[in-house]
């Protein structure tokens, strides 16, 4: 029986773990040591919520580490489960607890779909012990899951599997199948599938059977390149792996250099080459606002309303999108004063320097506060003729230590002209950005203002 429902269940449910000790990946959170596993080994896990990209194992470490903590697991999907399935989940647990001595794991899939009187319903139950909520998220859950719920729960991060999990993974499902991987077959697998075990496994599965077109039992069934691009709609992956990164990163560079012919000619490659259409509007988002960043900001605008539209929209007309998203970030003047000034500001706190608040900026709001002089002395720049004063807002320690240096480029020149102003008061202050805008140089016939 188990082996005929083996040969029957997709090849991610056949191959799902069992033990901490056949994960691949996650070792931050499954290997021996990890904090999950010495909560769920020690019977002592709590509630948690479990955050990653999809095909990652979420649902996987929850399952094990609910059985390896000796706990009952029900399970839930948030996309189909009411405030009634989730009543009667809480009462079948508080009976177990009662009639058994059992405590149960309550997982619930895709948790940021409930809304909020879904999840405010778990909050009693989770805080007292009851139960214990196991959280599955794609989603950044410090914006789509309630704080009161949060508060009560341990995030786990999951990140992408690497390509190695992903390779043996796929060698894993091959043997499971009956199958061997040939040349090609397991860069193409994971090339594919962007971190996603589900999704290599799930193209395997299909290849697999492609591959074996002959009668049963007549020789190996060797899955090539060729039977995954088959497998996958006839996006083959041709480049070798260290190709495939050199055209990712010849599409980000040629974007950033500000030449659209060669940005759209590696977006096309890419995408010929079966690249994720979604992977794509990820880097362009990303480099909205490393590359153009303050000489533009709405090219962030236009990359995030493109990522958006892939979603929706899909291939192949999602192409359109990501050629004028491409196009639109490649012509957009450029200035990486942003990722500078990040980097700086962080290797000031790696460096030791002080995070105390300046007292005049100190929360005042609360009872007591003015009696340990928080806020005094804060001056509204509102208040001000030109809606800014000079008051301390660094610590003590970095006064006078400058982490932003603005560029010339685009916008951000005249944004920063009339920070300026501002600053030194400066008669011109009530200038707009516009107005210096308007005022920049002509830029002259052979030149576009944006380069």
């Amino acid at each position: 029986m188990a082996e005929r429902l083996a040969r029957l269940a997709p090849l991610a449910e056949a191959l799902r773990p069992r033990r901490f000790d056949d994960v691949v990946g996650q070792e931050h959170l499954a290997a021996p040591g990890a904090a999950l596993r010495r909560l769920a080994e020690s019977g002592r896990l709590g509630s948690s919520i479990l955050w990653g990209p999809a095909g990652t194992g979420k649902t996987t470490l929850a399952r094990i580490a609910a059985e390896t903590a000796g706990y009952e697991l029900e399970g839930l999907s948030a996309v189909s489960a009411g405030v009634r399935e989730v009543r009667e989940a809480l009462e079948r647990a508080r009976q177990r607890l009662a009639e058994r001595g059992v405590r149960t794991a309550l997982f619930i899939d895709e948790v940021h779909r409930f809304n909020k009187s879904q999840q405010d319903l778990l909050l009693p139950v989770s805080e007292t012990g009851a139960i214990v909520l196991i959280g599955a998220t794609t989603e950044n859950p410090f914006f789509e899951v309630n704080a009161a719920l949060m508060s009560r729960c341990t995030l786990w991060r999951l990140t992408a599997l690497r390509d190695e999990d992903l390779e043996e993974l796929c060698r894993r499902g091959a043997r499971l199948r009956g199958a061997v991987l040939g040349d090609g077959a397991a860069e193409a697998l994971v090339a594919s599938a962007e971190g996603d075990a589900r999704a290599a496994l799930t193209t395997l599965d299909t290849a697999v059977v492609l591959a074996d077109a002959g009668p049963e039992g007549a020789g190996e069934v060797v899955v090539t390149r060729e039977h995954v691009a088959l497998a996958r709609d006839g996006r083959l992956v041709h480049q070798s792996r260290d190709t495939h990164y050199d055209q990712i990163s010849a599409f980000i560079k040629s974007v950033r250099g500000s030449d659209p012919d060669a940005a759209l000619y590696w977006m096309v490659a890419l995408l010929e080459a079966g690249e994720s259409a979604r992977f794509l509007a990820r880097r362009l988002v990303i480099l909205a606002s490393e590359d153009v960043g303050l000489a533009d900001s709405s090219a962030l605008v236009l990359a995030q309303a493109a990522a958006q539209a892939v979603e929706f929209v899909g291939l192949p007309e999602a192409r359109l999108t990501l050629a004028h998203a491409t196009l639109a970030l490649a012509l957009a003047p450029k200035s990486n004063s942003a990722t500078r000034a990040l980097a700086a500001t962080e290797a000031a706190l790696r460096a030791g320097s002080s995070t105390q608040v300046p007292t005049a900026l100190r929360d005042a709001h609360y009872r007591g506060a003015a009696s340990l002089g928080h806020g005094v002395g804060y001056q509204y720049p509102h208040d001000a003729p030109s809606g800014w004063v000079d008051q301390q807002y660094l610590p003590d320690d970095l006064v006078g230590l400058s982490f932003y240096e603005p560029s010339t480029h685009g916008r951000e020149d005249a944004l920063a002209r009339a920070w300026r102003q501002r600053r030194s008061s400066d008669p011109d202050s009530s200038r707009t950005p516009d107005q210096d805008q308007d005022e920049s140089p002509d830029p002259g016939p052979n030149r576009s203002p944006v380069e």
